[in-house]
């Protein structure tokens, strides 16, 4: 049994040696002698290198060409006191924890003739807010309720070492529909 599993291995791998063999094998042979027999092309010889000659840089203690040529004479700064201070010594309220940029006017509310305003805060929760309260990171002293918008005046630093008013308003937040 094995001299005939030999011999008929033996078959199978001639067989399949033979299947290598392509009839085309020898055209491609010839084609690349062909080309072995060409002359081939010149290259052209590279252009002469310039010589590398090392250069000191001199100016390294010398004023930066991206400074001014002057110094220019820093102005002493002086306060200007106008009276505009935050009052630091009040208790600051729970809406005085966000920047103005944090927080979104999402509806008003009038309660015997008062109005109010519906804050939300990052928190997603809703605080209600009158005429007189605070909000924001800048004393915003809440000025006026109306329908659509909330005017208030913040007291911020004027570059100078005082304190400016500035007025700000908050639009109410358009709600923002759910789909189709």
């Amino acid at each position: 049994m094995t001299r005939r599993n030999t011999v008929m291995g033996s078959a199978l791998l001639v067989t399949l040696l033979a299947g290598c063999g392509d009839p085309q094998l020898g055209a491609l042979e010839g084609e690349l002698e062909s080309l072995r027999g060409r002359p081939s092309g010149k290259v052209q010889e590279l252009p002469p290198q310039p010589e590398y000659h090392p250069v000191t840089y001199d100016m390294a203690d010398a004023r930066s060409p991206f400074q001014s040529r002057l110094p220019e004479p820093e102005e002493e700064l002086t306060a200007v006191d106008n009276g505009v201070r935050p009052d630091l010594d009040r208790p600051r309220e729970p809406l005085e924890a966000w920047p103005m940029e944090q927080l979104s006017m999402v509806g008003t509310l009038d309660v015997d003739g008062a109005r109010s305003a519906l804050i939300l805060t990052p928190e997603q929760e809703v605080q209600r807010v009158r005429v007189g309260n605070h909000m924001g990171s800048n004393f915003g002293r809440i000025t006026r309720i109306g329908d659509t918008q909330i005017d208030m005046v913040e007291i911020v630093p004027n570059g100078q070492g005082g304190w400016i008013e500035r007025s700000r308003a908050m639009a109410l937040k358009e709600p923002v529909s759910q789909g189709g």
